[in-house]
Formats: structure tokens, C-alpha cells, sequence
């Protein structure tokens, strides 16, 4: 009997202990949060405050281990912020308590930010490009302009990668229509799979994609987070005109660095395709004649991309209210190019939920002066109070640079970041110091993800190809930051200073 019951009871070890070990990150978390909220409040600090920073070590400890799905993370942040704000005192009047109704709307408000209406639009129209085949059309388009030489295939991803960017404003739906073009081009060079020039081209794919996250305000979602904060900390906004001339010499340049880097580090085996044109033609083929559907999209999209770029020029439509209408657009009856039940499972709820969670987040941060006081700290720390707006924005940045290694989504890092750069920015006494622009600046580096290949959804999605080794991805990363760290201090130094960023 005895014997009977050690074997039944035998198994329940190795199932606990490897909860455990599933479930670290979680622990770590909670453990985190506990500690920090044991701590005595500093002085100048609200207890709103207080508790505040404690949700922000909680939900970035998360957002690094990735130990729960980044929507349940969202949710279960709301909830402790609508508990432990609730029942702590109004930082507006300290004699009351928030409430947890208070404390709730709090978690929420980020959800009625523009941002986020513009973020899940941008999901909307990229299930649409998806749904259509217009983005593989328009890739192919591309490729099959380009010569049969290696390093012409490699311009023309960068190409491919530049053009979609402006179309489909989400980076990793993107980057999942373009892997299956960069696999058919790699199968069309009869070379190995696991070779130099498969692995080359798939990194310079995802690559060029986060590059572009930068050059284009539309083409993530992180930069609607900075907006979002820009708009709710300073009343005013930055356009898409306004961020495209900034940003995109930046997005030039690093796509010219990124071919010389990838063809001198990954030097590909072979040297040219024989029919490698007519294979993606081939492929073109196979799509047929353009659909009306393809018609309609493309002509929803370049219309938008036009009140885009003329916001603030030719009207005062801002960038969302033109995203809706444009969504709004594909869903009527005869201009439709689906339906709410096809579109439906393909938008990515969660991030939808992240985001506004996020904003909420940096929203109650900003409020409850928890950023601010942090904010002093870095200030204090780093020797910053007179520091001039270049030392500034290259310490800001290497900060952003490692922090950013730990994080698994540059939506996540610019959720807990940003109003923290906001609040060092204003808490300088550098004189003259362009604090909407430096965020932007700062913003740039948060698409940073060049290192390794957990930095980023659409690197997950590029290295499930198994085409390339994390090694190689590393390595080439590495020279990709560097480069991007001394490209933008020098254009700190010049062209931004010109527009009065710096």
C-alpha cells in the first residue's frame, strides 16, 4: 500500500517544479512588485506615485521574461492599477482616496487616445493587404524589375521593403507577406537554404523593415505610442510630413549601410540567378490579373497616403480621423473589400489591448509624478541638469539601446519609457532644449532592434525560416546599431539642429 502510494504521489514533484520554472517570470514579477511596494515612499513622492513605479517594475519585468501573453500582461496590469490607485489618496487631493472606479478609469484612459484608433486602423488596412494579395503584387512588381544579379536581389528587397513600409502600417504583417517572396526568391537561386545568401537576404528583409519603422511615422506602432504621450503631455502633435523629412534621411542612409554591411559580412555563394527574374515573374503570374478588390485597396491607400502627407498643409485632418474613414471606406456596401466576419480573425486583438493598456500606463505614470520623480533620479544620476542637448540625447539613447535588449516589443518598451524621456527632457535645465523633438529623436531609437532576434515580432517571424543562426543576426546587428548610433548623433548635429529638433 505504501508502495502504491509513492508511485501515485511521484509524479506531482516534476509537475510543480516545472510550473515553476515555467512560471518564473510571473514570480519574479509579483516578487518585484512586492519589494518595491514594501519600500518606504520617498519624499516628493505620491503614494499614487509609488505604487505606479511599482507597476511599471512589475509590467517591464513581464514584457522582458515574456512570461504571460503581452494581452493577458495588459489586462492584469489594468487591474492592479484600478486596486492599488484606487485605494490610494487622490494625488489632485490627497484627503481622498482615488477610488478603484477612479483608479479603473485610469488604467482605461489610454483607450480613448487618437493613437490607439489609429494603430488598430493600421491593423485594418494591413488584414486588408493580406486578405487582397495587393502587398505580394506589389512586391513581386518590384522584384521582378530587379537584374538576376545577387546584389541587385538585395537592392530590391530593400526596395520592396521601403515601398511596403508606406502601404501596410503594421511591421510584422509586413514582414509575414514578404518572407514567403524572400523564400521563393532564395528557392529560385537553387541555393541552400541554410546558406550565406538565404540567410543574407532574409536578414536584410526584417531588417529593412525596422529601419523603416523609424523613417515612417504609420509603419509601427510604437511611434503612435510616442504620439500619443506627445499630444497628451503638450497639446500639439508631429504630422506625418513632419516626420517623414526628419526621419526618412536617417531610413537612406541606414538602407545604403545595411546593403554594404549585409553583402561585407554575409558575402553571398553565388553571383547571379539563371531565370531568377522569370521565377518571380512566374509568381506574378499566378496572382492573375488584378482583382477589383486589389483596385479599390490600392486606391484607398494612395488616397490616404496623400491626406497623410498634405496633413497640415493642404488640410487639418489628422492622421487618424483620415485612417478611420479610410477603414470605414472598405467596409460599405459596394466600395467593400471585405467583410467584419473576414476581417475579424485577422486582427491581432491583443495588440489592440497592449497598446491602449500601454498608454494608460505612461498616462498614470505622468500623473501620479512617479515618472517625474524617476525622472529626477536619472537626471541626478547621469549629470544631466546642464547638459547640452547632444550629451543628452547619446546618453538617453545608449540607455534606450540596452534597456531595449530585454524587451520583446518595441510597443512595450515605448510604453514604459517614453513618458520617463518626456519627464528627463523637462526636467533639464538646458537652455532651449526642443523637448517635443528630442521625444521624437529618443522615439527613433526605440525601433532600434537591430541585436537579437527576441527584440522583435517580425525577427521572430523572419527566423522561424531557419535560414539564418541568431549568431549571424547578432553580429550583423551589432555593426547595424553602431552605425545607427553614430548616424544619429551626426544628423543631431546637423540636419536635426537645422529644424530645431536639438
Amino acid at each position: 500500500m505504501a508502495i502504491a502510494k509513492q508511485h501515485a504521489a511521484a509524479p506531482l514533484t516534476p509537475t510543480k517544479a516545472s510550473w515553476i520554472a515555467t512560471n518564473w517570470g510571473l514570480l519574479l514579477a509579483v516578487a518585484a512588485l512586492v519589494a518595491v511596494l514594501l519600500l518606504p515612499t520617498p519624499s516628493g513622492l505620491p503614494v499614487a506615485g509609488h505604487r505606479m513605479l511599482a507597476i511599471l517594475v512589475f509590467a517591464v519585468i513581464l514584457w522582458m521574461t515574456e512570461a504571460v501573453d503581452y494581452a493577458v500582461s495588459a489586462v492584469v496590469i489594468a487591474a492592479l492599477m484600478a486596486f492599488l490607485l484606487g485605494l490610494s489618496p487622490n494625488p489632485a487631493k490627497p484627503n481622498v482616496l482615488l477610488g478603484t472606479s477612479g483608479g479603473l478609469a485610469l488604467a482605461f484612459s489610454g483607450f480613448a487616445n487618437t493613437a490607439l484608433v489609429l494603430v488598430a486602423s493600421a491593423l485594418f488596412l494591413a488584414a486588408a493587404m493580406t486578405a487582397t494579395g495587393l502587398d505580394k503584387r506589389i512586391a513581386l512588381t518590384i522584384l521582378s524589375r530587379v537584374g538576376v544579379e545577387t546584389r541587385h536581389v538585395v537592392v530590391g528587397t530593400i526596395l520592396v521593403g521601403f515601398v511596403i513600409a508606406f502601404l501596410v502600417p503594421s511591421t510584422t504583417a509586413r514582414v509575414a507577406c514578404l518572407v514567403p517572396i524572400t523564400l521563393g526568391i532564395i528557392s529560385a537561386f537553387g541555393v541552400n537554404r541554410k546558406g550565406a545568401f538565404a540567410g543574407m537576404l532574409m536578414i536584410t528583409t526584417v531588417q529593412t523593415a525596422s529601419i523603416w519603422n523609424v523613417g515612417i511615422k504609420t509603419a509601427a506602432a510604437q511611434n503612435m505610442v510616442a504620439i500619443g504621450f506627445i499630444e497628451k503631455a503638450f497639446g500639439r502633435t508631429i504630422t506625418w510630413l513632419e516626420w517623414l523629412l526628419a526621419a526618412a534621411p536617417f531610413g537612406i542612409l541606414m538602407s545604403i549601410a545595411l546593403y554594404f554591411v549585409m553583402m561585407r559580412m554575409m558575402p553571398p555563394e553565388v553571383k547571379a540567378v539563371p531565370g531568377g527574374r522569370e521565377a518571380i515573374r512566374k509568381a506574378l503570374a499566378e496572382l492573375g490579373p488584378m482583382k477589383t478588390s486589389e483596385k479599390k485597396l490600392l486606391a484607398i491607400s494612395l488616397s490616404l497616403l496623400a491626406f497623410w502627407a498634405t496633413e497640415g498643409v493642404l488640410h487639418s485632418f489628422d492622421t487618424s480621423t483620415t485612417t478611420i474613414t479610410a477603414v470605414a471606406l472598405m467596409f460599405l456596401p459596394g466600395i467593400g473589400i471585405m467583410t467584419w466576419k473576414e476581417a475579424q480573425p485577422n486582427i491581432p486583438w491583443g495588440t489592440v489591448v497592449l497598446f491602449g493598456i500601454g498608454i494608460s500606463l505612461g498616462t498614470a505614470l505622468l500623473q501620479t509624478r512617479g515618472a517625474v520623480w524617476l525622472a529626477d533620479l536619472v537626471v541626478a544620476e547621469f549629470g544631466l541638469k546642464q547638459a547640452t542637448s547632444l550629451i543628452i540625447l547619446a546618453v538617453m539613447s545608449l540607455f534606450l539601446i540596452v534597456i531595449h535588449l530585454g524587451f520583446a516589443s518595441a510597443t512595450a518598451l515605448a510604453s514604459a519609457m517614453i513618458p520617463i524621456v518626456i519627464a528627463v527632457l523637462q526636467g533639464v535645465a538646458t537652455p532651449g532644449l526642443n523637448v517635443v523633438g528630442m521625444t521624437m529623436l529618443l522615439q527613433f531609437v526605440v525601433s532600434f532592434g537591430f541585436i537579437l532576434v527576441v527584440n522583435a515580432p517580425q525577427n521572430m517571424v523572419a527566423y522561424g525560416t531557419e535560414t539564418f543562426e541568431a549568431k549571424d543576426f547578432v553580429r550583423t546587428g551589432l555593426v547595424l546599431t553602431a552605425i545607427a548610433f553614430v548616424l544619429l548623433m551626426a544628423l543631431a548635429a546637423t540636419y536635426w539642429h537645422w529644424l530645431g529638433y536639438v
